[in-house]
């Protein structure tokens, strides 16, 4: 049962929430931008408030994005307004719905399971306008929506979501055969989906899904192809649907029936096209791929227990779950690939993730599946296409799982021996052929060193390991020399040092033994006594695959061209010179822009060019010594060429449109076209002030967004080649400031992979004026959000926030969420600037606003070093806070401290801290606690708090006991001692010391200038005192 709200904290009306929630900025923005809306049209009629939200929207770029923004978020909140407001909003954006769409976008993929119902609703119901309207980069915000529909779940929500889906594309049918890229993702969503709607209520869903799936696969079946091998995966979970089974016997036995284009040889190139990533990440929400991501990267080994159990409660629990387990696996094996840095760290290792899912499974279709999905990248390996990084867990399950787990690894064996011969007996020969490229690859890697202890171990029973010598008896027999002293029963111990003697002896291949792997760790090994530190010092070593230059294959695509054009491309892949080829290239582009060129070849073309110039985007592309000269060379490609063309054109010209198109649908083939093109736009003289090109390109993409396709290029370009990261930082974050300056993700591709030179570097052009990576605005939330990283991507982060001229003031409210065990690095970059800065009301608030714990030493060591340096300022800046926090009722300050996650200042903390440093100052010769100022604040507490407090902190108000008599006197009367004493005997008491007490109070006394002098009155005055009794 979900609590009630608290009557002082309205509930929002776009997000579900919980009193103990902090409010949620982008909530607050769109309701902010209601609050504009609102006011600018109340009252007035229809027309009238047209007129006004247009007159706004005219101002400026921020007025434009206030009244989108409050449209969009009356539309969501209040479903009566919802076509009234979508009017006003195509009406009024003057940017092709684009702020829309980004915002669309991350609430898809930050905010969607927090929505309130009716907001997920609208929020549907907007997203089928958008594609009514054929709203360029809709079809982005349709994928991202699909994403959202989780597999393995029949809730209702979850049926609504699928069913609203399918109604949008199968209504805008015509409008989704424009995109093939969306084709495909439907398709591939949907045949997925089919598995889950089984169930005799759920047969009208199936079938409607059935029957747009069999529709688009019989039409558009060359779209489909770019699928790769999951197509046959899924179609062969499916086959046994009638309709579904005509289909599988067509794709078997009559190819050509479903696309001429697909011959017979087709099936095996299909089986042999490694599935793209972005289709294996669509089947796992953007919350299911947050954690295991999560895991993968953060959670270490042997202490992965909770958040399995959490993420089995939550996506696994259900018998209709068992089908997500295929989808986990190929999302593990196929995009989650960790740096060698993870590799070589006690991060939990991918095949323990798998392992542990294969031990979930209870369903014996399940359990098969599962293992398919493993084993599926292994049935038809190319070490020339396919990545080591897609067949290693599933030897690492295998090689782990002997030990503890025995039956899993001969469960697996048996199931990669019977796989040959079954999974399609007419490529038998092609799948066994795909296992042993497997195991040889393996072996190559030195991801096993061999495979004998494995495959011929005594805890497999007979019968399995005459099968497994039977299909594979290259990997069955003992490695020569034989190791004397070891057993089979320490096969992993022996495995790993054989495997390091042959990194260490292998004179031949040394070189390029040092550059591959051996992946995870072991628990024997970690615990192992002696030689366990030896072993791992050589366990870990980067990989690095050999590239293979082989010959472009344009056949499935050249023949789907017009002659002319592709006597062009046979033109292009014949040619051996860079000149030869840019002329061909120009030729190519200018029949592009002929008008009577059928844009229908363009997805073809883009096929062919991209298998062409795949070489053009391997190896570096910033040349190792940076002139005018050399970057002019490396501009120097074909594929530069459309650059080219695109930069000299207008944007209104219809040819910069058809070039555009062309970009994407490279862009689709090619991922690294996108970082090309904005390394050109900066090194090419032709490109100069031409940076907004790379937006128009961005939103002509399938992404249509810039912020999304500039995070991909950027991430892309970080994997392939940090130089050039570097060179184009300051560009990116000068040409895109709204993109770039608030992108925590941005921020941390960088500092995650950049040097030292290269901070140094990036330090020097933000001093120089060259780059601007922080501003006021959001450089708090960034450095919020670098607290979860890495040391060295936190240091970098705050040296290069410190090579800005930005106040400490800004980020200082950052210390409320730093915790002294959690974020020493934050704390240290912190103390030190303080230790710069003149402390400010604001500064010494938020200092002492942290907890105090007898190891954290923050507060006590800034607040001793500014009492040294600004003894003054420090005094009444402490005087106003304990007297603020002294007046508050002991009841709000309870509850102002326990209502907030973030740290509040409270009078118990203050007075905690303040003892702290009169403990440290307590055998100095720091005279900071006889300031007038303090002592007077602590008369001023003393005098009402409670007891408790009194005794818990007796020798802190005990300094101020001696200041309670002249504290009674005028402020003249401290300043001329003699004088004072016979006025003060012989005048009547009472009044002065009320008024005096009273100034006291209000904080309004005069404080003497320097330190030493009060205590020399104190002694006189106390003497008076005394005879005045």
């Amino acid at each position: 049962m979900e609590p009630s709200p608290a009557k002082g904290k309205p509930q929002g009306r776009l997000l579900v929430s919980t009193t103990l929630d902090a409010k949620d900025e982008l909530e607050e923005r769109l309701e902010r931008c209601v609050a504009i809306v609102t006011s600018l049209t109340n009252g007035l009629s229809e027309r009238e408030a047209n007129d006004a939200i247009t007159a706004n929207v005219c101002k400026g770029p921020q007025q434009h994005e206030e009244v989108c923004l409050g449209l969009f978020a009356l539309l969501l909140t209040e479903p009566s307004q919802a076509q009234r407001c979508y009017r006003d909003l195509t009406l009024v954006n003057r940017d092709g719905m684009n702020v829309i769409l980004i915002k669309i976008n991350q609430i898809l993929m930050e905010k969607f399971l927090k929505l309130q119902d009716v907001c997920r609703t609208q929020l549907v119901w907007l997203v089928r306008e958008l594609v009514k309207s054929a709203v360029i980069g809709a079809d982005g915000i349709l994928m991202t929506l699909m994403k959202q529909i989780a597999g393995g779940d029949i809730t209702n929500k979850n049926l609504w979501l699928a069913e609203n889906v399918l109604d949008i594309v199968v209504e805008q049918r015509e409008w989704v055969l424009k995109s093939g890229m969306l084709i495909a993702m439907s398709v591939y969503t949907y045949l997925r989906l089919i598995v889950d709607h089984g169930t005799p209520a759920l047969l009208v869903l199936r079938q409607k899904e059935v029957d747009f799936c069999i529709g688009l696969l019989r039409e558009k079946f060359m779209e489909c192809f770019i699928i790769g091998r999951d197509l046959v995966r899924l179609l062969q979970i499916v086959a046994r649907i009638p309709e579904m089974e005509l289909l599988w016997k067509d794709l078997l036995h009559n190819p050509q029936a479903l696309s001429p284009q697909f011959t017979g040889k087709g099936l095996l190139q299909l089986l042999t096209a490694r599935t793209s990533r972005k289709f294996l990440a669509c089947r796992l929400t953007p919350d299911m791929e947050t954690k295991l991501l999560f895991m993968t990267s953060r959670v270490r080994f042997g202490q992965q227990k909770r958040y399995q159990d959490w993420f089995q409660r939550q996506y696994l629990s259900t018998a209709e779950s068992q089908s997500l387990r295929c989808d986990l696996i190929r999302y593990i094996c196929g995009v989650v690939h960790p740096s060698n840095e993870v590799l070589s760290s006690d991060i939990l290792p991918r095949w323990a993730i798998i392992g542990w899912l294969l031990t979930t499974c209870t369903s014996n279709v399940a359990a098969s599946n599962a293992k398919l999905a493993l084993f599926y990248d292994w049935l038809f390996f190319s070490p020339e296409k396919d990545s080591i990084m897609n067949i290693e867990p599933a030897i690492l399950v295998m090689h782990h799982s002997m030990k503890p787990h025995p039956a899993i690894t001969a469960t697996l064996l048996d199931f990669m021996c019977r796989i040959i011969p079954h999974f399609f007996p007419p490529l038998e020969g092609q799948v066994r052929q795909g296992v042993f490229n497997s195991l040889t690859f393996i072996m190559e890697k030195r991801v096993l060193a061999h495979l004998a202890p494995l495959f011929d171990n005594p805890k497999l029973d007979r019968e399995l390991r005459s099968m497994l010598r039977e299909r594979f008896p290259e990997f069955c027999s003992s490695p020569s020399p034989p190791t004397e002293g070891r057993d089979e029963v320490k096969m992993e111990e022996s495995v790993s040092l054989e495997m390091d003697n042959h990194v260490l002896l292998d004179k031949e291949g040394g070189c390029y033994d040092n550059t591959e792997a051996a992946f995870s760790d072991d628990e024997e090994e970690i615990n192992n006594k002696g030689e366990g530190n030896k072993k791992r010092e050589f366990r870990f070593h980067p990989i690095k695959e050999a590239i293979i230059e082989e010959p472009a294959d344009i056949t499935p695509y050249v023949d789907q061209l017009d002659d002319m054009m592709k006597e062009k491309v046979l033109q292009l892949q014949k040619g051996s010179d860079t000149e030869t080829h840019c002329e061909v290239m120009q030729e190519i582009v200018d029949l592009i822009l002929e008008e009577d060129f059928d844009s229908e070849q363009m997805s073809t073309l883009a096929s062919c060019l991209a298998e062409l110039f795949k070489g053009h985007f391997r190896g570096d592309v910033l040349p190792d010594e940076i002139t005018e000269e050399s970057l002019e060379e490396s501009v120097c490609k074909p594929v530069c060429l459309v650059f080219r063309n695109l930069c000299q054109m207008q944007e209104d010209n219809s040819g910069f449109s058809v070039l555009l198109e062309m970009l994407a649908e490279l862009y689709q083939k090619q991922p690294k076209i996108g970082y090309h093109l904005l390394y050109y736009l900066k090194a090419s003289k032709a490109a100069m002030g031409k940076m907004s090109l790379y937006e128009s390109f961005a939103q002509a993409t399938a992404l249509g967004d810039l912020h999304t396709c500039l995070m991909m290029d950027m991430k892309a370009c970080q994997e392939d080649d940090i130089r050039l990261l570097c060179y184009l930082t300051p560009s990116i974050y000068t040409e895109f400031p709204d993109e770039t300056l608030r992108s925590a993700e941005l921020l941390n591709m960088i500092v995650a992979v950049i040097d030292s030179t290269q901070l140094q570097e990036l330090m020097c052009h933000v001093m120089i004026g060259n780059l601007v990576m922080f501003r006021k605005d959001s450089v708090l939330n960034i450095l919020i959000q670098s607290l979860d990283w890495e040391t060295f991507e936190q240091y970098s982060t705050w040296q290069l926030f410190l090579a800005h001229s930005i106040p400490l003031e800004t980020i200082i409210p950052i210390l409320q969420h730093l915790k002294y065990k959690e974020h020493p690095e934050a704390l240290s970059c912190l103390l030190l600037q303080l230790r710069r800065e003149k402390p400010s009301g604001e500064m010494v608030k938020m200092v002492l606003s942290r907890p105090c714990h007898p190891e954290d030493q923050f507060t006590t060591s800034i607040l001793r070093h500014w009492a040294a340096k600004h003894d003054d300022v420090l005094g009444e800046h402490i005087k106003a806070l304990l007297i603020k926090n002294n007046n508050l009722p002991r009841k709000r300050q309870s509850l102002r401290s326990s209502s907030s996650k973030l740290a509040q200042l409270t009078l118990e903390q203050i007075l905690e801290h303040m003892d702290n440093l009169r403990l440290n100052l307590s055998n100095t010769k720091n005279s900071f606690f006889t300031q007038t100022p303090i002592l007077q604040a602590l008369q001023h507490v003393q005098a009402s708090c409670d007891e408790a407090h009194k005794m818990r902190f007796s020798d802190l108000f005990s300094l101020a006991e001696e200041y309670e008599e002249p504290s009674s006197k005028p402020p003249k009367s401290r300043r001329k001692a003699p004088a004072s004493s016979p006025r003060s005997r012989k005048g009547a008491a009472t009044p002065v010391s009320n008024e005096e007490e009273s100034a006291s109070s209000s904080a309004s006394e005069e404080e003497d200038s320097k330190p030493k002098a009060p205590k020399r009155k104190r002694k006189g005055s106390s003497a008076v005192a005394s005879d005045s009794d």
